[in-house]
């Protein structure tokens, strides 16, 4: 697939483009497609900058799904959640993509790019509004302004990429429309019909790329460049949930002191974080052979970055219940917190198999795993609800170990 993507793709070598860094801070440049075999492509600076502003609105969304659970209103927490980390998700995804095929870093890409960057921080004010008022106006608002960005890169790419004009339109064709429904919806009676029109634009927004890309010729993006860029997305989610965690363990310090339960959550958390952290990065190079395996592996994260956020989610309304705040029972704090962290090792079971790169049996391994963590969730009863948190570490901690032998066994030379 590598070959056949660089033959119809025009060459940054060949082209006489200048190597990374010298493309910064350049007044203007023609938009071509990059080059998706190019050695040593890394993330840009202005990538890893643009990456912080949608922690902001990672962290938001985190904050609020922590009081909608402490507060025992899961339902309605977890469907506003789903929504606005919806939002957050498609917008970072769609740069990331975009920028990995066609990221000049001249003064209007970077313009251009800022402005995304202002439209996740109106997102991200929105936030706390979904989830008390059910008020999307803000989110909507931010995640438009984000949009039309990017409908502008897509026109300007089709303007100065003639091989690739095609697809560009109909990106900024297939985006343009659905941004059209989105500023409907703020008008669509509350309630179940609201909700409705929302998976509708939400299954058109999924779809604009897979028709963008279909028939013709396929978008240069990079899949080194996007595998770490996925990589780094998911080490600033994970350090958000240190954050989180950190400032739950230090208000129950003030309020209680320093208590055997805090530490082992705070200890099982951290075990946690270092275990998924290791699971998620051990193993071979993703390898995207289809468009199709590309989509899944790149959607699939969705489920992955927001399960993520869930469990700092869970730490902290774990760390509420231990202060007796909120509604939550020690058993449902302790779901709370195997519940994302399961489904977190369902999904990198699935999502390396598609990608290619899990062990033989790895699948069957994070599956069982991800059993005994849910089980762990209903054993606050048995063992407190620390030692069920600092159960749940130790468990993702033996996973991790399980992982590790199957891969040395596999790579290891026949005798």
């Amino acid at each position: 697939m590598r070959e056949q993507r660089m033959s119809g793709t025009d060459r940054s070598a060949a082209a006489g483009e200048p190597v990374a860094a010298e493309r910064a801070g350049v007044l203007r440049r023609v938009m071509r497609g990059r080059d998706p075999g190019e050695e040593h492509r890394a993330s840009t600076p202005l990538e890893l900058l643009f990456d912080l502003t949608f922690v902001v609105a990672v962290s938001q969304a985190a904050a609020q799904l922590h009081h909608a659970l402490a507060e025992g209103h899961i339902g309605s927490g977890l469907a506003a959640y789903a929504a606005v980390f919806f939002a957050i998700w498609w917008g970072w995804m769609n740069f990331t993509w975009f920028a990995s095929a066609y990221d000049t870093d001249d003064v209007p890409y970077r313009l251009l790019t800022l402005v995304q960057m202002a439209g996740v921080l109106v997102l991200a004010a929105g936030v706390r509004a979904v989830f008390v008022d059910s008020d999307f106006t803000l989110v909507v608002v931010g995640y438009v302004i984000m949009r039309v960005a990017m409908i502008t890169q897509w026109l300007r790419a089709a303007t100065e990429h003639r091989e690739g004009r095609a697809g560009a339109l109909r990106y900024a064709a297939g985006i343009a429309v659905v941004q059209v429904g989105w500023i409907a919806r703020l008008w669509a009676p509350p309630g179940t019909w609201a909700w409705v029109t929302f998976l509708v634009l939400v299954a058109a927004e999924l779809a604009v790329p897979a028709w963008a890309e279909y028939g013709g010729r396929a978008t240069p993006w990079h899949p080194e460049h996007i595998a770490e860029r996925y990589g780094l997305f998911t080490i600033i989610v994970l350090g958000e949930v240190i954050l989180g965690s950190l400032a739950a363990v230090q208000s129950a310090v003030t309020e209680h002191g320093l208590t055997g339960t805090v530490v082992l959550i705070a200890l099982g958390g951290l075990l946690l974080v270092f275990g998924v952290w290791w699971i998620y990065f051990a193993g071979n190079d993703a390898e995207f052979a289809t468009l199709g395996t590309a989509l899944t592996w790149g959607y699939g994260h969705y489920f992955v970055f927001a399960a993520l956020a869930a469990t700092g989610a869970g730490l902290e309304a774990a760390l509420s219940a231990v202060e007796h705040r909120g509604q939550l029972s020690e058993q449902g704090a302790g779901l709370t917190v195997a519940v994302p962290v399961a489904l977190v090792l369902l999904l990198l079971g699935a999502l390396h198999r598609v990608a290619g790169t899990g062990s033989r049996g790895h699948l069957p391994l994070l599956t069982a795993g991800a059993l005994v963590v849910l089980a762990l969730g209903f054993s606050p009863p048995l063992f407190g609800l620390g030692g069920a948190v600092f159960g749940l570490g130790l468990a993702v901690g033996a996973i991790l170990a399980a992982h590790l032998v199957a891969f040395h066994l596999q790579r290891r030379p026949p005798a």
